[in-house]
């Protein structure tokens, strides 16, 4: 008795131990780090899209510089003295040749947020940090007052007319471009290629009739063409509510535009697009070579040595690096298959290929190759925790084998089928090495679907959130300015990881649920 008292005093079985406490420290660890992870993900990147203030900054010596504060770091010279810089963003590339600047906080003599101060996003050269002065039609200086009023109100102008002429090109001259070019020479295509291409040039006329007068903090004088601006704001004017709608709207514009100034600035939404689109075409060529792979060897195949030797096999395979499997899909899938499908079906083309160089299919069959392993395990090991008495009832009640497999096994297998997808969608979905070699673009402005036969071009490049993030990271030439978008993008990317997951693990809840209904009748 004194024996047993001794054991459970702890409240633990006997022969646990300390383990049980160990397990749950290391998941609450574990959970921690995670949301560590995302807070720095969330708080660098969100924040990248908030009006930032700026600020008018004058030195000791009389000199001014305008832009917005970044962060402080402290330093120390050559003497071991310590020092504090703060860096401004100060943009103006085009005037004064660069847009970072870093100030000693012990020479500011003044700092003040002056109202009239604007920031200008632009097409070319980023962001222009001035202050306005004028407004300027047709090269006539004009005195429209209030300035701001004005200039937004043309401005706006200038942004419809733009939009009406991309949705110009991309809706009605492309596709009627692409049908001249294949040989379709039809006359009425012609007269509406021509109309349209007139009406782009009436707009583009139209557009580069109002300019802006802004003078900058050393005092130089610049007239800006409204044509070139994106979108323009003073920050230091703006209250808490029109500052939160400025951040809704910037990361709208991040979500749903394409990427310019060498991947810098603007969108990420064909990088989604081509994310979740591999992805779903990965899951749908891995799931049904899986599960028959894994229903051969746990269901049909004899169980001997060599079957034993196989799923050895398959386990290694899992470990192999996924450069290999990119190796392999550039000789096999582009070069190999897609080389002989331009010489049987494009050899008209040649020699600019159409499927043999990388692209969307051969991306999407090297990580379906890649995580086919982990569907095989995953769907084996469901398949081993199905009772034998579920097999023989099957059959004892007349049911042949195929039948047993389709009716039984196989609805009872679903939630660890599911399983591996997830695990194979959360590897493959992050995943950059492979597809560097078999399709991934650092640029691709048109996604894969469009509205012309085959509407699925499996044979384009595409964009990569993953290879977005190394791309914009270690190829840019503004780290500063590369930094907070690869913060967004890669918890952008944790995003869509989730997504995906999400939406596998509640239909393998529904199909649990199911089955356990169905059971219990």
């Amino acid at each position: 008795m004194r024996r047993l008292r001794l054991s459970g005093r702890a409240g633990l079985p006997r022969g646990e131990g300390p383990w049980p406490w160990l397990a749950a420290g290391s998941l609450a660890l574990s959970l921690l780090m995670l949301a560590a992870l995302l807070l720095l993900l969330a708080g660098r990147g969100l924040g990248h899209f908030w009006p930032a203030p700026v600020e008018l900054v004058t030195l000791d010596d009389g000199r001014q510089l305008a832009g917005q504060p970044v962060r402080e770091e402290r330093r120390q010279t050559l003497q071991g003295s310590p020092l504090r810089e703060r860096l401004y963003r100060t943009g103006n590339r085009d005037l004064d040749g660069e847009a970072w600047r870093w100030v000693e906080v012990t020479s500011i003599a003044r700092r003040e947020r002056p109202d009239d101060w604007a920031v200008i996003e632009r097409q070319r050269w980023g962001e222009l940090i001035v202050r306005p002065q004028a407004l300027e039609e047709a090269g006539r200086r004009l005195t429209e007052a209030p300035l701001w009023a004005a200039f937004a109100a043309r401005l706006e102008r200038v942004l419809s007319l733009r939009a009406e002429r991309d949705a110009l090109r991309r809706e009605v001259i492309a596709p009627l471009a692409r049908r001249l070019a294949a040989g379709h020479d039809d006359a009425e295509a012609r007269a509406r290629l021509t109309e349209a291409q007139a009406r782009v040039g009436e707009l583009q006329a139209a557009m580069t009739r109002d300019a802006l007068v802004v003078e900058s903090a050393a005092g130089e004088h610049l007239i800006v063409p409204l044509e070139s601006m994106l979108a323009a704001w003073r920050p230091n004017a703006m209250s808490p509510p029109e500052k939160l709608a400025a951040w809704g709207a910037n990361l709208w514009h991040f979500l749903s535009e394409g990427p310019r100034a060498a991947n810098t600035a603007g969108g990420v939404w064909p990088a989604i697009f081509g994310t979740v689109l591999m992805v779903l075409l990965m899951s749908a060529l891995v799931t049904p070579f899986g599960v028959l792979a894994a229903v051969y060897l746990h269901e049909v195949a004899p169980q001997g040595r060599l079957t034993g030797w196989v799923r050895i096999a398959v386990r290694n395979l899992a470990g192999v690096p996924s450069i290999v499997y990119g190796v392999f899909g550039l000789g096999v899938f582009v070069y190999g298959i897609g080389g002989r499908l331009d010489d049987w079906l494009f050899a008209d083309s040649l020699p600019s290929p159409t499927f043999g160089t990388g692209g969307l299919l051969w991306a999407s069959l090297t990580l379906a190759l890649l995580t086919l392993p982990v569907v095989i395990v995953a769907t084996e090991e469901g398949l081993a925790r199905i009772p034998a008495q579920q097999r023989e009832a099957a059959l004892a009640l007349g049911a042949t084998r195929a039948e047993m497999l389709r009716r039984v096994i196989l609805p009872m297998a679903m939630p660890a089928m599911l399983t591996g997808v997830i695990l194979a969608i959360a590897r493959a979905a992050g995943e950059v090495a492979p597809l560097m070699l078999v399709g991934v673009a650092k640029l691709a402005p048109q996604v894969p679907v469009d509205g012309d036969f085959p509407y699925l071009h499996l044979e384009r490049k595409f964009m990569h959130l993953g290879y977005h993030v190394f791309d914009v990271g270690f190829h840019s030439g503004d780290v500063e300015a590369a930094l907070p978008l690869v913060y967004a993008t890669a918890l952008l990317l944790v995003g869509v990881i989730l997504v995906l997951n999400l939406t596998a693990i509640l239909l393998r809840h529904h199909l649990r649920a199911r089955h356990a209904a169905l059971r219990s009748r």
